[in-house]
């Protein structure tokens, strides 16, 4: 007769009796680390894109910045003078009563929200395309003078396959600093007087204030730059000028302590 309770039992009592299988009997993929080496958090090397962004991420937010401040500068004025031209067509046929001052007042409002949305739009899509173009011209910049710096010449511009990716990735790395921003701040300003057919005078000014908008958005990116590689996240501890302050302090304590227990 069979009983399958005790064909269990004895299966569990054979599984319960086996030996645990030793570390070299396990696969290369579940031996442990080891003795010496511990398995915490490697340290992760940061990026060296400008901003800790990529090209695409620094469009993205930069075109999105852009088209929010346009909007709100272009809708408030279009809306400010919409209603001032609400008020100045209107000014013979003024109401007399207070449901005509309900409808008067709704009408200009609604005028001037329409106005608003159509010319906020319109000077948003505008500014987040010349603010997209900059930041194409910066990264130009930077791959420019890396390759150039790597060993490009005018002679062999059509590519850059005679170079070493390494060398060409390391002087595009060097070559991300205030230098490129500027020049593409005063190329931006060169574009905007082309645009918008600048006499000579008035385009020379606009790209000397391009450079200098470029240099200041440039100094301020290499602040960053040096900040994140001084500062906290990726980099030991000891060497971070935050953490000085607060190690000298437990230094200062740590004495304190022990003149006081002596």
């Amino acid at each position: 007769m069979h009983f399958p309770f005790l064909s269990s039992a004895t299966q569990a009592s054979t599984v319960s009796t086996e030996q645990p299988p030793t570390p070299s009997q396990l696969p290369e993929t579940l031996t442990p680390p080891p003795s010496g080496l511990t398995q915490g958090p490697s340290p992760i090397r940061p990026s060296t894109e400008r901003l800790g962004m990529s090209l695409d991420q620094r469009i993205l937010l930069g075109s999105f910045s852009a088209f929010l401040c346009g909007f709100t500068l272009g809708s408030s004025h279009a809306g400010h003078m919409a209603a001032l031209r609400f008020r100045a067509e209107n000014a013979h046929r003024l109401p007399v009563s207070q449901p005509g001052w309900y409808l008067y007042q709704k009408s200009k409002n609604y005028y001037r929200m329409r106005a608003g949305v159509t010319e906020g739009m319109r000077k948003g899509v505008y500014i987040a395309a010349w603010a997209s173009i900059f930041f194409i011209v910066e990264e130009s910049m930077d791959v420019f003078r890396g390759t150039w710096r790597a060993g490009r010449t005018i002679k062999e511009m059509e590519g850059v396959d005679e170079l070493d990716l390494s060398d060409m990735n390391k002087s595009v790395e060097f070559s991300r600093d205030f230098i490129s921003t500027s020049m593409a701040g005063m190329v931006m300003g060169g574009l905007w007087s082309v645009w918008n057919h600048f006499p000579a005078v008035t385009a020379a000014r606009t790209m000397r204030i391009g450079l200098v908008a470029g240099l200041g958005y440039g100094l301020l990116q290499d602040g960053t730059a040096w900040v994140r590689r001084n500062g906290v996240g990726w980099v030991n501890r000891e060497d971070s000028w935050i953490f000085r302050g607060a190690r000298n302090k437990e230094k200062r304590k740590g004495v304190e302590e022990v003149e006081q227990k002596s």
